[in-house]
């Protein structure tokens, strides 16, 4: 999985660089099949940052989200949760709406048999 964290208008420092690459390597675990993850830091308010996550997936959509913050990590964690939502939709989605064959569905005849 590669992630990318890039900044718009300004720099990152260090630790929250490396911060911001541990908080997207977690979403890992919410779609087995993730390819890159995208993250960019738009500094144009100084004091709101704006922070945007896509992630890309093997057979699925691109998730994207994004948040507005005090704090670049205080944006992350917003937009984590948004991304985190997205995923567990998809994946509820792939998983639990499979229809039912006609054989397994029970008939009149079934239950007075019984």
């Amino acid at each position: 999985m590669q992630i990318n964290v890039s900044a718009r208008h300004g720099t990152l420092s260090g630790p929250d660089n490396g911060v911001i690459s541990e908080k997207a390597g977690k979403l890992q675990r919410f779609h087995d099949r993730i390819n890159a993850i995208s993250i960019t830091v738009d500094f144009q308010h100084q004091d709101n940052p704006w922070l945007e996550i896509n992630v890309s997936a093997e057979h699925a959509p691109e998730f994207v989200a994004s948040a507005t913050a005090p704090t670049v990590l205080a944006a992350m964690d917003a937009a984590m949760s948004k991304v985190e939502q997205q995923l567990r939709k998809h994946k509820e989605k792939l998983t639990d709406h499979k229809a039912s064959s006609i054989k397994h569905i029970p008939t009149k005849d079934d239950t007075q048999e019984e």
